[in-house]
């Protein structure tokens, strides 16, 4: 499957009490690299548009290993696992820049939804297309 690796650089508002990243903040950065990888692929905001929809975030699974700080960049890593029907499927990593040690890792689901009534819809071939053909994955029936 092939990985996305995008940069993010902390910063100092993204901060809790205790001084480093706030856990509600990470859902940020994987919504981030989701769109980045996206865009990489062809699939803008434009794109979206002219289909009539949109992903949104449907349910999240994240693990906290260790903390970052302001200042720190960090390199988001996103893959698609799965894309089916209406879902895709998607995991994350994030790593401080130049460091191998974990910090978080996710998954998620990402749900196609009309724009305007926000219910689901089966996810368009043009977008499909795009992510399965770089990705190496089939369709899941």
């Amino acid at each position: 499957m092939q990985l996305f690796k995008t940069l993010l650089r902390v910063r100092h508002y993204e901060m809790d009490a205790l001084g480093h990243v706030n856990n509600a903040v990470y859902q940020n950065y994987l919504e981030q690299a989701a769109i980045e990888h996206s865009e990489h692929l062809g699939a803008n905001l434009a794109v979206y548009r002219e289909l009539g929809g949109v992903f949104v975030m449907r349910r999240v699974e994240i693990d906290y290993l260790r903390p970052a700080v302001a200042g720190d960049t960090l390199e988001v890593t996103t893959w698609l696992k799965e894309m089916r029907g209406t879902r895709a499927f998607r995991c994350y990593e994030i790593r401080k820049q130049h460091e191998d040690d974990l910090l978080v890792t996710a998954e998620a689901l990402w749900v196609w939804v009309d724009a305007k009534t926000m219910r689901p819809r089966p996810i368009p071939n043009r977008i499909s297309d795009k992510f399965l053909q770089i990705q190496g994955l089939g369709v899941a029936e």
